[in-house]
C-alpha cells in the first residue's frame, strides 16, 4: 500500500487541472429577501483586456428589483468601483424587464432570480501572476407590499494571465442574460400623441396574428407614457399596434427610445430595442379601439345595462324578480326601499367583480372578453346545476327563507340576502349577452386606467338595476301591483319552468363543449342536485330528530357528489367542432380571411358563441332567412364562422381589435378590398341584406 501512495498522488495531481475550477464570485451579501453576488465571466484575465461582470440577484418569492425605468415607483439598481486605478467598466446591460402591476401601478422589473451584466477592461499596467482585486459598492431598491432600499460591498480577486481564460462555470448565467438582452429591431416604428391618446406602431411582413400572440412597449423615459394604461395590441398581416396614454413628458422631438416585447405564436418571448421616430397618431389597424371620451362611455354602458334586463338570456331570472316584486305589493315604504338597495348592490358588485377580474387579467397580458366564464364547461355546469336547483325550490320541493305566504313580511335578514343574490345571479346569467350599447362601452373600459375602467361596469350595473332602483325611490309604485294573495303560490310553482329551460339551455351550451362523457357527467351532478333537494325538503317537513339528521345528510350527500363530479367534468375531452351554423360557412382564420381577401372575394365575417342567445336569435331572425341565403349565394359572399364557445385568443383579439369585448361580432369585408364594416349585433334580414348589396353589387 505505502508503494501505490505516490502513484494515485501523481495521478491526482495529472487530473487536478482538468477539473473544472470554481466560478469566480464574490462573497454573498445575505438579506431576508436576496442573495446578491458580483461574478465574472473570465477565470483570467490578460493586462488590459476585456472581460465581463455581472450584478447577479436572487430574490425570495414575491420580491422584484427594478429595470432602468422602473415605472410608476422604484429605483434601478447601481453600482461603483473603488479599486482599482485603471479599471474601464460600462453601465449595466439591460435585460428586457416585466411588468409587474401593483394596485393601480405598474412597476417595470425582475423577480426570482436575474443577472444585470456589464463590461470591463483591465488597467494596462498588469502582469501575468498579478491578482486584479475588485472592490465595488452596490445599492438597489426590494419591494413586495413595502419597499426596503439594499446595499452591499462586493470584492472579487481575479488572476492575470498572459492570456484571458474564460470561466465555463459561470458562462450559461451570461448566455440567459444576453438572450434576455434586447436586440437591435429591425423594423421602423412610429409614435405619436393627440391629448392623452396615443399610439405605437411597426410595419413589417413577418407581423401576423399566426406569429404573434401580445406585444408591450416599454420606453426609457419613465415619463413618457402612462405605464398603467392597457396598451391593447392589435396584431395583423403586416403590423403591430399599441395603444398608448400620454406620460407627464412631451413627445421629444428625436426618437423615443424603448424596448418592444415581442410573445410569438410558440408562446416564446423576445425583446428589441426600438426607437420610435414622432409622427401623427397611428390610426387603428382594423375598426376604431380608441377610447370614447368617459362621460360617453358611462352613459352608454348605463342604457346598456338596462336594455340588458330585455336580452332572452335574462329572462330566466324574470322568475324572481316577478316573484320579488309581487312579495313588495303592500309592503311598508323602508321595506320596499331596502330590498330595492339589496338588489341593486348585488347587480352592481357582481359586474363590478367581473369588471374587475377582466380589466386585472387584461393587464396580466391575458385575452379575456365578456362573458368569458360561460367558456369554462365546470362554470356552465354549476349554472345549470343552481339553475335547477331554482327551480325545484319555486316547485315547492325544499324551501329556502321562510314560507311563501300573503303575511310574509320580508323584513328578515335572509330576505334582504335573497335580493342580494338575486341580483348577483342576474349578471352571472346576463354575461352571454352582450345588449346594445354595452360593446363599445366595454371596449372602451379596456383602454382606461383601472379605477376609470372599473366605472363603466358600475355604470352597467345601475342600469341593469335601474327599474329596482326607481322601485326605491318612488315605493309609491308598489301599490300599483296587484295585492299578495294565494295566486302567489301558484304563480311561484308556474315560474319554475323557466328556470327550468335554463337549466336545459345551460346543459345544451355544455353539450357544444365537451364530448359524451362529460355531458353525462354532468347529467349525473344534475341528478345529484336533484337527490339533494328532495332530501333537504324531506329534513325540513320532518317532525322527529332523526328524519331531519338522515334529510339532511341526504341532502349533503347530493351536494358532495356533485361537486365531485366537477374534476372529471375538467378532465374530459372537448366536443369536436360542431356543424357551422349559417349554410357555406366555413371556419374562421386570419389565413384563410386573408386569402379569400387576396381573391377580392367580399367575405362576411360571423364571431359567435353556442352560450350567446343573442347569437341564436340573430340567426333565426336573420342570419337564416331565405332573402339573406340567397344575397350571399348570388353574389358570391363567402361565409366565416369563427366559434368563441370555449374562448381563445384568436378570437379575442379579433374582438379587441374591433373595440368589443364579447361576441356576437359581423364584420363585412366588401368586394374588391376595403375595411370591413363592423354591423349592429341586434340584426334584421331588411338591414343585413341592405348590407349584402351595399358590399357587393351584381354587375
Amino acid at each position: 500500500m505505502p508503494r501505490l501512495l505516490p502513484a494515485v498522488l501523481a495521478m491526482l495531481a495529472t487530473l487536478m487541472p482538468a477539473l473544472p475550477a470554481p466560478a469566480l464570485e464574490s462573497p454573498p451579501v445575505r438579506t431576508e429577501r436576496a442573495r446578491m453576488t458580483l461574478v465574472s465571466d473570465a477565470a483570467a484575465i490578460a493586462p488590459g483586456g476585456s472581460f465581463r461582470l455581472g450584478l447577479r440577484q436572487e430574490l425570495e418569492p414575491g420580491w422584484h428589483t427594478y429595470w432602468r425605468n422602473p415605472g410608476d415607483a422604484g429605483a434601478a439598481p447601481e453600482i461603483s468601483f473603488t479599486a482599482p486605478a485603471g479599471l474601464a467598466v460600462t453601465e449595466f446591460e439591460w435585460p428586457a424587464p416585466h411588468a409587474l402591476p401593483f394596485g393601480p401601478l405598474v412597476n417595470y422589473g425582475y423577480e426570482n432570480a436575474v443577472l444585470l451584466p456589464f463590461s470591463a477592461t483591465a488597467p494596462e499596467g498588469l502582469r501575468p501572476g498579478d491578482t486584479l482585486v475588485l472592490e465595488a459598492h452596490a445599492t438597489w431598491l426590494i419591494c413586495k407590499e413595502i419597499c426596503v432600499p439594499e446595499e452591499g460591498r462586493f470584492r472579487l480577486d481575479l488572476p492575470v494571465e498572459a492570456a484571458p481564460r474564460a470561466d465555463p462555470a459561470i458562462a450559461p448565467s451570461f448566455r440567459a442574460a444576453d438572450l434576455a438582452r434586447p436586440r437591435q429591431a429591425p423594423w421602423e416604428a412610429r409614435i405619436g400623441f393627440d391629448g392623452e391618446a396615443g399610439a405605437l406602431r411597426l410595419d413589417s411582413p413577418d407581423f401576423s396574428p399566426a406569429t404573434l400572440q401580445d406585444a408591450h412597449f416599454f420606453p426609457v423615459d419613465p415619463s413618457l407614457i402612462d405605464h398603467a394604461a392597457p396598451q391593447m395590441p392589435q396584431i395583423q398581416e403586416g403590423s403591430v399596434r399599441l395603444s398608448l396614454k400620454r406620460g407627464m413628458a412631451p413627445l421629444p422631438p428625436g426618437p423615443a427610445a424603448g424596448v418592444l416585447v415581442l410573445i410569438d405564436g410558440a408562446g416564446t418571448r423576445s425583446a428589441y430595442d426600438i426607437a420610435p421616430i414622432p409622427a401623427e397618431v397611428p390610426p387603428p389597424l382594423i375598426g376604431d379601439t380608441e377610447a370614447m371620451p368617459l362621460w360617453k362611455a358611462l352613459l352608454l354602458s348605463a342604457l346598456g345595462g338596462l336594455v340588458l334586463n330585455l336580452m332572452p338570456c335574462v329572462f330566466p331570472i324574470l322568475a324572481m324578480k316577478a316573484m320579488a316584486l309581487a312579495r313588495l305589493s303592500g309592503a311598508a315604504r323602508g321595506v320596499v326601499r331596502g330590498h330595492a338597495a339589496s338588489y341593486t348592490l348585488g347587480v352592481v358588485l357582481s359586474f363590478l367583480a367581473l369588471g374587475g377580474i377582466m380589466v386585472g387579467l387584461r393587464m396580466a397580458g391575458m385575452a379575456v372578453g365578456w362573458g368569458f366564464q360561460f367558456t369554462a364547461p365546470g362554470f356552465v355546469a354549476v349554472m345549470a346545476w343552481l339553475m335547477l336547483a331554482v327551480g325545484l325550490n319555486l316547485s315547492g320541493v325544499f324551501r329556502v327563507g321562510g314560507p311563501v305566504g300573503a303575511g310574509n313580511t320580508l323584513a328578515s335578514q335572509g330576505g334582504h340576502l335573497g335580493s342580494l343574490a338575486t341580483g348577483a345571479l342576474a349578471v352571472l346569467v346576463a354575461t352571454p349577452c352582450t345588449a346594445p350599447f354595452m360593446a363599445a362601452a366595454i371596449g372602451t373600459a379596456m383602454v382606461l386606467p383601472y379605477l376609470e375602467g372599473l366605472g363603466i361596469f358600475i355604470a352597467l350595473g345601475l342600469g341593469m338595476a335601474a327599474p329596482y332602483a326607481l322601485l326605491g325611490l318612488w315605493p309609491g309604485l308598489a301599490r300599483h301591483l296587484p295585492r299578495p294573495g294565494a295566486w302567489m303560490e301558484v304563480l311561484r310553482q308556474v315560474l319554475a319552468f323557466p328556470m327550468y329551460g335554463a337549466a336545459l339551455w345551460l346543459v345544451w351550451v355544455l353539450a357544444q363543449q365537451v364530448a359524451p362523457a362529460g355531458l353525462a357527467v354532468a347529467l349525473a351532478g344534475a341528478l345529484a342536485i336533484g337527490f339533494a333537494a328532495w332530501a333537504l325538503g324531506l329534513a325540513q317537513a320532518a317532525r322527529r330528530p332523526l328524519g331531519r339528521r338522515l334529510g339532511w345528510a341526504g341532502a349533503v350527500l347530493g351536494a358532495a357528489l356533485a361537486l365531485a363530479a366537477l374534476p372529471i367534468l375538467s378532465a374530459t375531452p372537448p366536443a369536436r367542432a360542431g356543424d357551422p351554423s349559417m349554410t357555406g360557412a366555413e371556419a374562421w382564420s386570419e389565413q384563410r380571411l386573408a386569402e379569400l381577401r387576396a381573391e377580392g372575394r367580399p367575405v362576411f365575417v360571423n364571431m359567435t358563441a353556442a352560450w350567446c342567445i343573442t347569437c341564436k336569435v340573430n340567426e333565426r331572425v336573420a342570419l337564416r332567412r331565405e332573402a339573406v341565403l340567397d344575397a350571399f349565394a348570388r353574389r358570391n359572399i363567402a361565409i366565416l364562422e369563427g366559434d368563441w364557445t370555449d374562448g381563445g385568443p384568436a378570437i379575442a383579439a379579433v374582438l379587441r381589435a374591433f373595440g368589443r369585448e364579447g361576441v356576437p361580432l359581423y364584420l363585412l369585408y366588401p368586394a374588391g378590398g376595403g375595411e370591413a364594416e363592423v354591423l349592429p349585433q341586434i340584426l334584421t334580414e331588411g338591414a343585413l341584406v341592405h348590407a349584402l348589396e351595399a358590399a357587393a353589387p351584381l354587375r
